[in-house]
């Protein structure tokens, strides 16, 4: 195991930069999430980390060597792709002993560790089967079992399970946790799912158009989002985002375009009039017999929870509610923020007031 340090790289493909000094500590043993939206650079990242990008500036090191100028194959860490990448004509006990057998390692040995692979990831049964008899959470777990076999310093996973369907990624989620669990191997992993960064994560690295928006434990970016981005990015359904201006005489509130008040616990000095972005979560808002009055759009109930879309003037919102209402499109309901559990943007930058 090792820590990893990524300090102030750059990538640039031309005169195109697509990664701006970007910063990431990672601990020995963490399991670090880089989250963010397509073409944010998380992949990219994780490609050169792994040595397969070249690196414009900065360093990266892993342990106390800095790897910019090392071959891959030289950096004892074991990829695990989306796509799975195995070779389709040998079998799985193969597949998870090639690398070793490339290291001119004892058959003995090989046979070891891939059983002890193979033990952990409930593959016993499967060593002789080929790829095209596996299920797609199988193949993933022997991609995964191909890493372990090679004892590595850093895991990086590359987007694994976004071809899986749905029931099987969360199966999966557990299957990697309960791995990291077990090996406390240096982990970093590559998702554009905010869900997966949530449940997963020791760390996540949330990025947008090649920048670190912010680095936190995931309740800590739920909780305390430096800007607008991260409050928008994380959680689901996403945080509500509602244009208004903030008073602040007396106890303070923000008065939207339609005259509504959204009460929140405290200001900024010297702020009254401000324009700001009102934040509330879904879950942060109650139905009460005072509040805001909102138009129901439209109703979603799943069973264990109810979403309603709805409109305060032409702003729309979501909430979620535990409890079942019964409420129906047209229906006129107000809708109570928890003030404490408000968040104030500045309308121009974004950040968090």
């Amino acid at each position: 195991m090792a820590s990893v340090q990524i300090s102030d790289v750059r990538k640039s493909f031309g005169g195109f930069e697509v990664l701006h000094g970007v910063t990431v500590p990672i601990e020995d043993g963490a399991f670090v999430v880089l989250v963010g939206p397509s073409g944010c650079g998380k992949s990219t990242l994780l490609r050169m980390l792994a040595g397969l990008e070249n690196i414009t500036s900065g360093t990266i090191s892993i342990g106390d060597r800095v790897v910019n100028n090392v071959q891959p194959k030289e950096r004892d860490i074991a990829m695990v792709f989306q796509n799975y990448a195995l070779y389709p004509h040998m079998t799985v006990a193969q597949n998870m002993g090639f690398s070793l057998k490339l290291r001119k390692a004892g058959h003995a040995d090989i046979t070891e560790r891939v059983r002890k692979a193979a033990d952990i990831l409930d593959l016993a049964p499967l060593l002789d089967r080929y790829p095209r008899q596996l299920s797609g959470g199988q193949r993933q777990r022997v991609a995964m079992g191909r890493a372990i076999v090679r004892d590595p310093q850093v895991f990086l996973f590359d987007e694994p399970l976004s071809n899986l369907d749905a029931k099987l990624r969360v199966a999966m989620r557990t299957e990697i946790k309960e791995l990291h669990q077990r090996l406390k191997t240096t982990t970093v992993y590559v998702t554009h799912d905010q869900i997966e960064a949530m449940t997963m994560a020791d760390k996540i690295v949330v990025m947008h158009d090649g920048i670190v928006e912010q680095i936190g434990a995931p309740l800590d970016l739920y909780d305390r989002p430096d800007n607008q981005f991260v409050a928008g990015f994380i959680g689901s359904p996403a945080m509500n985002f509602i244009s208004g201006h903030l008073k602040s005489g007396g106890q303070p509130y923000v008065e939207t375009d339609n005259g509504s008040r959204l009460p929140v616990a405290n200001a900024p000095s010297a702020s009254d009039g401000r324009p700001v972005t009102y934040g509330i979560r879904p879950e942060h808002l109650d139905i009460a017999d005072d509040g805001i009055e909102v138009e129901v759009a439209v109703v979603e109930p799943t069973g264990s929870e109810t979403q309603i879309v709805a409109r305060i003037g032409t702003q729309e919102i979501i909430a979620v509610f535990r409890d079942r209402h019964e409420v129906e499109p047209g229906d006129r309901i107000h809708l109570r923020p928890r003030a404490n559990l408000a968040h104030l943007f500045d309308k121009d930058t974004g950040r968090r007031l």
